[in-house]
């Protein structure tokens, strides 16, 4: 008789024993938006479920995802004034520096707190970096990235994440740790970040979009592919521990082609259009927002994330302590 390959036929104990890709709450990380000012808890339109806190009320949300079991939190700030340099992302008394004060006074190590590094919240302009003409300056635009990190690192981040794809933003800032003697605190870059159309809800809510243009010419053409790896290669040989894939489900191919080239963690960033899609497709009623919700999560993983940057990350950490995706 010809030799088969039977299916596992089981019980969902088996089930779960058996599974390929496990997940853990430890391996996700929660995306916060601080707006400048005080007493303010405000939902956003574009994001159903999300909050905008000020740095006062921050410890709010933080205690809320403690409690589902969410310990890692990525913090994106919104200044009340905005100037053509973005010096809110380096001021010390600055709207993420204030938060973190905050949340490292409230809970200490409990919460493990990294900052996104980027100049576009706090431009008049809206670009990632400093502007010569219309055109974005690379090279003007690292020193002001490196200053941000050391004022943002003095203020309690644990992990920085340089997120505006300026060439050598990594070793700018590793180089400005390095002279601090802050050699342990880690860079998660955003080696790979695609000039995307599902980063709307985001830019609504972070008050971000560019005021003329785009960002094409330093976020990459989603396209391409070697052109990911390549950036992802030149990360790392400046510095990078943990690399980012943004935004998720588009690039399912560059999260595991990263996986297979490098043997640094892997980060994906389930974006703010992802998560969007599918509060709206539940809402009107097309689609099981819950199973969706853990089936996106688990192809992510499977193509080989370590860890996954998600506004759903309170729901996903349920859906493991359940065991329905762990």
């Amino acid at each position: 008789m010809e030799n088969r390959t039977r299916r596992l036929r089981s019980s969902d104990t088996l089930r779960r024993m058996t599974r390929e890709t496990r997940l853990s709450a430890d391996s996700l990380i929660y995306p916060f938006f601080i707006r400048e000012g005080k007493g303010i808890a405000e939902d956003l339109p574009s994001l159903p479920g999300q909050t905008r806190y000020s740095p006062d009320t921050l410890a709010r949300g933080i205690e809320e995802a403690l409690k589902a079991g969410v310990r890692s939190f990525i913090l994106f700030g919104i200044p009340e004034s905005k100037d053509e340099i973005g010096s809110g992302a380096f001021d010390e008394n600055g709207v993420i520096q204030q938060a973190l004060i905050n949340a490292k006074k409230e809970f200490g190590d409990d919460a493990y707190l990294i900052t996104d590094v980027c100049l576009c919240e706090y431009t008049s302009h809206g670009h990632c970096g400093l502007l010569a003409g219309n055109q974005v300056d690379n090279d003007s635009t690292l020193p002001l990235l490196a200053k941000t990190t050391l004022s943002h690192v003095r203020a309690g981040s644990q992990m920085v994440a340089p997120s505006g794809m300026m060439d050598g933003m990594v070793e700018a800032m590793r180089a400005a740790l390095d002279a601090e003697g802050l050699v342990g605190i880690p860079i998660m870059s955003y080696a790979a970040k695609y000039a995307s159309a599902f980063y709307g809800p985001f830019r609504d809510a972070a008050g971000s979009a560019p005021q003329f243009g785009d960002r094409k010419t330093y976020q990459m053409d989603y396209h391409n592919w070697r052109e990911a790896l390549k950036r992802i290669q030149a990360d790392i040989d400046e510095g990078a521990d943990i690399i980012i894939v943004k935004p998720a489900l588009p690039c399912l191919d560059i999260i595991a082609k990263a996986r297979g080239q490098i043997q640094l963690p892997v980060a994906a960033y389930s974006v703010s259009g992802e998560y969007a899609m599918i509060k709206a497709a539940a809402a009107s009623g097309l689609i099981d927002e819950y199973k969706v919700m853990c089936e996106s999560s688990v192809g992510i993983f499977r193509a080989g994330a370590d860890i996954l940057i998600t506004y759903f990350a309170k729901e996903l950490a349920e859906a493991i302590r359940k065991g329905d995706v762990g």
